[in-house]
């Protein structure tokens, strides 16, 4: 990197900047509950696991998301990691309208956090702190359940496009 250590008042491109953010590849989770008996949720490409103890993990979200409101209200939300299977249902969960849940079979806690089937991983979690970062909130949360399904290879997106681990 080129630079003296400084940080120079310089305007980056956004449009530049996300196309070289999208050469890092990630996994994709939806974070979904149950408000009122209506199944809510939203797509990211930002999960992070932050700590086992205590058992923490983060993503971010969007300042302008309209979903993300709703969703910090709730006690608890279920975290899923999308499965190969689900380049289609991360598109509906990213939407911006529609039913973001359609064609999709899920699962509620009792406590009232979704989980999408077929996805490698469940996590149950509770917002423990929220962290402003420019255009975006990190959200940092405590899992208080786990389920893994193993043999569900999961999906990554990358340079814009969702693709398949190779074998």
């Amino acid at each position: 990197m080129s630079g003296s250590g400084t940080h120079p008042d310089t305007d980056l491109d956004p449009s530049a900047l996300r196309e070289a953010f999208g050469h890092f590849p990630t996994g994709v989770i939806a974070i979904a509950a149950e408000i009122g008996g209506v199944r809510v949720g939203l797509a990211a490409s930002t999960f992070v696991p932050v700590s086992l103890d205590p058992p923490l993990v983060s993503f971010c979200v969007q300042n302008t998301s309209t979903t993300w409101p709703r969703l910090q209200e709730v006690a608890y939300l279920g975290i899923s990691v999308l499965g190969e299977s689900h380049d289609e249902a991360a598109r509906a969960l990213a939407a911006k309208t529609g039913d973001r849940f359609a064609g999709l079979e899920t699962a509620s806690s009792e406590r009232g956090a979704v989980f999408v089937h077929g996805t490698s991983v469940w996590l149950e979690s509770a917002i423990e702190q929220l962290i402003p970062a420019g255009d975006h909130t990190i959200v940092i949360l405590r899992v208080s359940d786990i389920t893994v399904h193993p043999d569900v290879p999961p999906i990554v997106f990358h340079r814009s496009t969702f693709r398949r681990l190779g074998a």
